[in-house]
């Protein structure tokens, strides 16, 4: 028995240590702050370089730390305060203590990290970061997640007064994929997307709607999408579970009574989703009122846009992306472009009338139908649109079959740009390549890739996302002589 005990004590794990008077000295990755304590570093959320801390270690490894502020001795100079109040918790906005001016130098220091760091090519001089129009309210789409069991802060489990096993609509929270943070303000869209999601709480909390189970997968409110234009169209789609009882009459009332109080919805949908996640893009959508759509503009062109469509959530600010874009393509007029990545179209017919021929490629077959479309929508004939895996159709036959490209727009997901699609790149040897990232780090790996035939003329951050760590950069490279 004593030896047992024994056994048991030693792999017991020792408590993790509370580190006092830490001041956090800089920015790391994914909106993290770090400290270096004995020559280890600590990543630290939600500080900015100058708090003076104590923190409590969450996960220790042999090079660093992972920690959580549990007092502030001091705060730092730089700070402001955050503007809405699911701030610290929701986990969206991991940024919004800092003033928006510090923003913009740590994600123009961040991209310059990356391209320098991980690239290792000879770059130009960055151009100073293109910061948002809008900093408040400057998403076009936002997805809401519907819950039995609602997550609750350490204060509301503490706190005796509050119910606990309440539904919610809100926000997942990470790490715990169950659970919904209820919102009840999300400063991200036009306030008209808070009234909309509130209505739908209360509607079903006064009609006793069940609210999604994930781990028993029952219950009929399942999630909700918003979606706006700057044409002023408003999109809902909400999603439901159907079970063995029906809950389709249920649906159809509160569909009737969100078209009845909110008039500005022109396209209300719903979807019946079984399956055990909230994806939509293999479902059938279904339209209660209104259009299947809503209508993007941008200069003098128009874009459809369904409930299956990417395009950019910062309506304004893909303006300027897109302008960039172009400029860096250098068009004339007579360039055959090929637009890898295209989605539905919008970077393809937005230099289409300054090309002779535009070929774009995307791997969703529904973006291509409505990339096809936005092009007729616009009386643009000099565009091609191909749907399949990037790397299976962009192919040397693929570039002989159509003409060798003069300029190549590319715009990956975050994973950056398959090695195949890399070589194809290199094989068909366009004169200019613009590459358009919205992960800087896997975007300096593949310039590195073109950096035997290709200098890096030009670089452009500009920031898309307010608030967040995330950035996008956009990269000119010329073909060497």
């Amino acid at each position: 028995m004593r030896l047992i005990t024994s056994i048991f004590m030693a792999r017991k794990k020792k408590p993790l240590p509370i580190l006092e008077h830490v001041t956090i000295t800089d920015f790391a990755a994914e909106g993290k702050s770090l400290a270096r304590v004995n020559d280890m570093v600590v990543f630290v959320p939600w500080a900015v370089p100058g708090d003076v801390v104590d923190l409590q270690v969450r996960r220790k490894k042999h090079s660093f730390m992972e920690a959580e502020v549990v007092r502030y001795h001091e705060y730092s100079k730089v700070r402001t305060q955050p503007f809405c109040q699911h701030f610290g918790v929701c986990g969206g906005c991991k940024w919004q203590q800092l003033p928006y001016d510090a923003q913009l130098k740590m994600k123009q220091q961040q991209v310059e990290d990356q391209l320098t760091r991980i690239g290792k090519v000879q770059l130009p001089e960055f151009r100073p970061i293109l910061g948002s129009v809008k900093i408040q309210e400057y998403r076009n789409k936002l997805d809401f997640g519907c819950a039995n069991k609602r997550w609750l802060t350490s204060e509301e489990i503490a706190d005796d007064t509050i119910q606990k096993n309440t539904p919610a609509i809100g926000f997942h929270i990470t790490g715990a994929f169950d659970k919904i943070l209820p919102i009840e303000k999300c400063w991200l869209m036009d306030d008209l997307h808070n009234q909309l999601r509130n209505a739908v709480r209360d509607y079903a909390v006064e009609h006793q709607l069940s609210f999604f189970d994930l781990r028993q997968q029952v219950g009929l409110l399942r999630d909700m999408i918003i979606r706006n234009s700057n044409s002023g169209e408003w999109m809902v789609i909400m999603q439901f579970h159907f079970d063995e009882t029906g809950g389709e009459q249920e649906a159809m009332g509160l569909l009737q009574f969100l078209g009845d109080k909110f008039p500005q919805i022109s396209s209300l949908l719903y979807v019946d989703n079984q399956k055990c996640n909230d994806t939509i893009g293999d479902q059938d959508i279904k339209v209660f009122k209104g259009k299947d759509h809503i209508i993007e503009t941008m200069e003098d062109l128009q874009f459809k846009v369904g409930p299956k469509s990417f395009y950019q959530t910062n309506t304004e600010q893909a303006y300027h992306l897109y302008s960039v874009a172009r400029e860096f393509a250098q068009l004339t007029g007579d360039e055959m472009v090929y637009d890898l990545y295209t989605g539905t179209g919008t970077i393809a017919n937005f230099v289409a009338r300054k090309a002779r021929q535009v070929v774009g490629i995307e791997y969703v077959p529904e973006a291509i139908e409505d990339a096809k479309v936005n092009s007729q929508l616009n009386g643009i004939e000099n565009t091609l649109f191909y749907a399949g895996d990037m790397k299976d159709i962009l192919t040397d036959e693929f570039i002989s079959r159509h003409g060798r490209p003069d300029v190549i727009i590319t715009d990956p997901p975050r994973a950056g740009m398959h090695p195949d699609v890399v070589r194809t790149i290199l094989n068909a040897a366009p004169q200019r390549i613009v590459y358009v990232s919205c992960n800087p780090a896997t975007q300096a790996r593949d310039l590195q890739a073109l950096d035997g035939d290709y200098r890096v003329a030009e670089v452009q951050p500009v920031d898309m996302f307010p608030h967040t760590p995330h950035v996008e950069n956009v990269v000119q490279l010329i073909r060497r002589d």
